[in-house]
């Protein structure tokens, strides 16, 4: 064999081990690490790139990032419909329809798979639980003992013996996550002196990340308030800055400039609306129809509403005290009720998790309204 071909050849290899390596590096999973999460509860959940699983354990005060290698997009993603869904769970896990509580539903935005939160049991000794369903219809929980994740812990959580109204704030440390702009963005309780907070954790992890307190002007309480965490939030450009459109209970929907979420940071978030008292928001998506960007918002006491967000970005901000709703209107959607959970899984449809008269949670395929 000539000298230089062997050379030549010795270098090619190089070459492609250099490749492989730097693509290894640049792949979001390449710092996971394979074993068992051993999460304390399951809560939240939302998909970043390459179909990776954010799942909040608020319990445990931590952030897991999963490989569910469910990475094959779908040539068509079929509409999915589970009836008495939790009966389902309920015989796969062993136990009663009345022991299932399912907590987020996320569609994978590569295969339009469904994922559930899911716990078995109620309180303290809850088993979590993380269940995929497929395209059709089956129901199928994923093991733990060999996942690809990695781990972030939260800081400063809210004790798990400090309870409030009867629910420990623990559980509130996380109440809702998204991924936008190379960072996983999450809600919820921190045990400082202004307690409803915002953090940026950039994904891969990172330990240095920004975490910011949050106020708001709720209009029903006719006060500014630092103790009520955002319920759900969505990522949302106004103006092309990025910021979370947020909900709050009884329901004041508010602007945040992602930008302000710094370290350390007391940021005051703009109430752009009152959706009106008495109530808990549950869920959100945001969608284009006929060039029009829309909120699609779940509530457990004023139905699904649709709110145009086009006017976010003039609004000023409601800064006294409002009877009823004021700020950007919205539409009751009459026709979905019982929704408790949405997510989209195109352009034009949405999945959603229904619960009926029955007490039965339902998965359904709906045509954006």
């Amino acid at each position: 064999m000539p000298r230089n071909w062997s050379c030549n050849v010795a270098l090619a290899v190089g070459m492609v081990a250099v490749l492989a390596s730097s693509t290894l590096a640049d792949e979001p999973s390449a710092s996971f690490k394979q074993g068992n999460p051993q999460w304390m509860s399951v809560g939240p959940l939302g998909f970043g790139p390459d179909g990776i699983l954010f799942v909040g354990d608020p319990r445990g005060a931590a952030l897991i990032a999963i490989d569910t290698g469910d990475r094959a997009p779908a040539t068509e993603k079929r509409p999915l419909e589970v009836n008495d869904l939790t009966s389902k769970l309920a015989a796969m896990m062993g136990t009663r329809p009345q022991q299932i509580m399912i907590h987020d539903l996320a569609v994978h935005p590569l295969s339009g798979n469904v994922y559930l939160s899911v716990s078995r049991g109620r309180g303290p000794e809850a088993i979590p639980a993380l269940v995929r369903l497929t395209a059709d219809g089956a129901v199928e929980e994923l093991p733990l003992d060999n996942l690809r994740f990695a781990r972030v812990e939260l800081p400063n959580p809210p004790d798990p013996n400090t309870v409030e109204r009867g629910q420990a704030l623990r559980n509130e440390s996380i109440t809702d996550i998204a991924y936008a702009d190379g960072r996983v963005f999450v809600a919820g309780l921190s045990n400082e002196e202004f307690s409803s907070r915002l953090i940026a954790i950039p994904f891969p992890f990172s330990e240095d990340f920004d975490g910011a307190a949050i106020e708001i002007y709720h209009g029903a309480h006719g006060r500014f308030e630092t103790r009520s965490p955002i319920r759900t939030f969505v990522p949302y450009p106004i103006a092309d800055q990025l910021h979370l459109l947020a909900a709050y209970t009884c329901t004041p929907l508010v602007k945040v400039p992602v930008s302000e979420l710094k370290a350390g940071a007391h940021v005051r978030g703009t109430t752009i609306a009152e959706l009106g008292n008495r109530n808990r928001p549950l869920d959100m998506i945001t969608y284009t129809k006929d060039g029009k960007d829309f909120l699609l918002l779940a509530n457990s006491n004023r139905g699904v509403m649709r709110i145009p967000v086009e006017g976010a970005a003039e609004a000023s901000g409601i800064t006294e005290p409002v009877e009823g709703t004021r700020g950007l209107q919205y539409e009751t959607i009459e026709e979905l009720k019982g929704v408790v959970q949405l997510d989209k899984l195109d352009e034009h449809r949405a999945v959603i998790l229904v619960q009926d008269d029955t007490g039965a949670m339902n998965v359904k395929t709906i045509e954006l309204p």
